[in-house]
């Protein structure tokens, strides 16, 4: 399998560490969405990533519908585990907020570096800031109740969310308003998965 996209991407990312946790062997090809878009075209023509190549040549894009289907198709799934419906619909939930933050996140983003300052639009910033933070808040009072499994799709999830959002918005979401997701994260960095996939990899 051949996973393309920039491992700053927290998408991407959260695929590559969970392609990792299944034991799953793939070619890692670090296209960029920006500077290699005509490249990227010719494989996705919605340029868009991740984009999952398998094994037999279909081409695959969000990194849900991935992470879904090499759950499914692929033989390769995490160990059973004790966990109750309610911890599973608990990490559907961490796991949907964790998804909104890095959305907003990629959105600021995007506004404050691709968008020309001049036509930048400072209602919108506002708005998204304040889906990111809400997202943010609802996390850190679920980590504050119980912790996901650092290596499930939840906990990958929320892992890579922040160490973007800190790396690219410092100065809009920082480590003393959200101690929750800033400690579970440093924890699960330290984790050989992350360790071997990091944000600044080629």
């Amino acid at each position: 399998m051949i996973l393309i996209g920039m491992l700053d991407s927290p998408y991407v990312r959260r695929v590559a560490i969970y392609m990792k946790v299944l034991g799953i062997h793939f070619e890692h090809r670090p296209l960029s969405v920006f500077s290699n878009f005509d490249a990227l075209s010719q494989i996705n023509p919605a340029v868009k990533v991740p984009t999952l190549i398998t094994d037999d040549n279909q081409v695959l894009i969000d990194s849900t519908l991935i992470i879904n289907y090499l759950e499914k198709y692929c033989g390769h799934t995490p160990a059973p585990t004790s966990a109750s419906e309610a911890e599973q619909i608990r990490d559907l939930h961490l796991t949907g907020f964790a998804l909104a933050a890095c959305e907003k996140a990629v959105q600021i983003v995007y506004e404050k570096r691709v968008r020309p300052e001049e036509k930048q639009h400072q209602p919108w910033v506002n708005r998204v800031t304040q889906q990111l933070h809400g997202a943010w808040q609802t996390l850190d009072n679920g980590l504050r109740e119980s912790h996901p499994d650092m290596l499930s799709v939840a906990g990958i999830t929320i892992a890579v969310a922040w160490s973007f959002t800190d790396l690219m918005l410092p100065d809009t979401v920082n480590r003393t308003r959200y101690p929750e997701g800033a400690g579970f994260t440093l924890l699960a960095e330290q984790r050989p998965e992350f360790l071997t996939t990091p944000m600044n990899q080629a």
